[in-house]
């Protein structure tokens, strides 16, 4: 094997007809892993012919960049295949050299005892005093192709990835380690900085939230004061209970709202948010006003009509102010309350207040009445749902790959989603019933709008992979948004 010729053919070739734009992946990055790879090997005696393969492989891992950025360690395996055999590298030979190259693809995953070594070269940077500019190169790189956009965003794929990265010699770990954690810690509190600001809402963003809260408050008023309270129709929840007591005591209707949903403000304060109380705190006196304000319409005495279109105009209101991150019915955060001190669920707290308020009502203005209140109240439901999940609803996903390692790694570092992984077996097929493999399987759960990027990744990784998906009825917890209920 003639390591030094082929290192005088190629690093010129690297040096010269590597693109100016690739910062971080240019013929100096090689130099430093060649040099990491023969630190380590030697550290941990390795030498002769494995040595020589090992610093080959170096030499060649992203000469794939020559040709294009994309999949460059196919590219890479691809060109120590068409030069090797020139500088005495026969089949095995080179086989093992492409191996190497492709176990650090990321995530890395070497099976050789030599791919380690290769692995934790090419990512050697990581504990050392010169992260930042490493870091700073590979920004404006990823930049250029598009990977990264913001230096906001970099700075939260720097951090999945360190908390998940792990060296994979003795060498490496105990001289990087300890230092690649500050590095970690620094950006951690870095990301914390930028998230803490980052929730802050832009002009445009309260704008937008105030027409929401002036739209959905209009809405929510319309519906009672034009259908529900001229015909005597009740809803579900604190705007249900508001109604009851208003056609029992004769009480006014604006006046029992505010004073109903106020206690679960409080609570709310200290439970949801800040922000969140004193959203739904203008919300409910803005809605008091419009009661007092909007006269009784009764646009119509069609009682079907008066379920469904006060239910729905009544849904799409609250619905509004949801999206704008408030509420104008507390009865949600009645049910958080009450979770952290019951076994029941949130569903189930508030149907059992429901059922309260709807036998009441069969009970004072008569079964009819009561039942189609119930509609007036499923139509609401379904007008939330769409208002406030029609884009958000969540899919499960199941994904059963032979190459789940690559696969685990886009989910969680390019579509930020967490991930949960079975351990399974692949195969059992008609006519090979006795052949299988051990496997992962993948599921995580994602927005609707997330699913054709999350099936291009994966088709990316591996064309035949077995992916499907399942509507989610009731997600909370993990880093999924949690769900409103009316």
């Amino acid at each position: 094997m003639q390591y030094e010729e082929a290192y005088t053919f190629l690093m010129p070739k690297l040096e010269k007809e590597l693109p100016l734009w690739l910062t971080y992946h240019n013929a100096q990055h090689t130099k430093n892993v060649i040099e990491a790879a023969e630190h380590l090997a030697v550290t941990e005696n390795v030498s002769g012919k494995d040595l020589i393969l090992l610093k080959t492989a170096a030499l060649f891992h992203d000469s794939g960049f020559l040709e294009n950025h994309q999949k460059h360690e196919e590219l890479s395996c691809q060109f120590a295949k068409k030069y090797l055999p020139d500088y005495d590298y026969d089949d095995d030979e080179i086989e093992l050299i492409c191996s190497m190259i492709m176990a650090t693809r990321l995530p890395q995953t070497p099976k050789e005892e030599l791919a380690k070594y290769l692995c934790d070269a090419d990512l050697y940077y990581l504990g050392t005093e010169e992260y930042d500019s490493y870091a700073e190169k590979l920004f404006a790189e990823f930049k250029k192709t598009g990977f990264v956009r913001t230096e906001a965003e970099w700075k939260i794929k720097q951090a999945d990835f360190l908390a998940t990265h792990n060296y994979f010699t003795p060498t490496a770990r105990k001289e990087r380690d300890v230092l690649k954690q500050k590095v970690l810690k620094k950006i951690k509190l870095s990301v914390k900085t930028i998230q803490s600001h980052s929730h802050k809402p832009s002009l445009r963003e309260s704008i937008q939230d105030t027409i929401f809260i002036l739209c959905g408050v209009v809405l929510a008023s319309l519906a009672l004061k034009g259908f529900l309270v001229p015909n005597h129709f009740f809803d579900g929840g604190v705007t249900g209970l508001s109604l009851l007591v208003h056609e029992i005591y004769h009480s006014n209707l604006a006046i029992v709202i505010v004073l109903f949903n106020l206690p679960l403000i409080i609570i709310s304060y200290f439970s949801v948010g800040k922000s969140f109380a004193y959203k739904t705190f203008i919300s409910v006196i803005l809605l008091g006003v419009a009661l007092v304000l909007v006269p009784d319409l009764a646009l119509t005495e069609d009682k079907l009509l008066i379920s469904i279109f006060g239910g729905v105009f009544l849904g799409v209101g609250v619905g509004l102010v949801m999206r704008a991150g408030a509420a104008l019915d507390g009865i949600e955060v009645l049910a958080l309350y009450t979770l952290k001190r019951t076994s029941f669920t949130i569903t189930e707290i508030i149907m059992g207040i429901n059922i309260f308020i709807f036998t009441i009502a069969a009970m004072r203005f008569g079964v009819e009445t009561a039942l189609y209140s119930i509609l007036t109240y499923f139509a609401a439901t379904r007008s939330i749902d769409y208002v406030v999940e029609g884009l958000q609803a969540y899919t499960g996903v199941t994904i059963i790959s032979g190459e789940s390692e690559a696969i685990k790694y886009e989910l969680v570092n390019k579509l930020g989603r967490g991930i949960t992984v079975y351990k399974g077996e692949r195969g059992f097929l008609p006519g090979n019933f006795d052949v299988s493999a051990d496997c992962d399987i993948i599921f995580t759960v994602i927005s609707r709008l997330e699913l054709r990027k999350l099936n291009n990744l994966v088709h990316d990784v591996d064309p035949k992979a077995f992916v499907f998906a399942s509507t989610i009825k009731e997600a909370s917890g993990g880093i999924i948004k949690r769900r409103h209920k009316h």
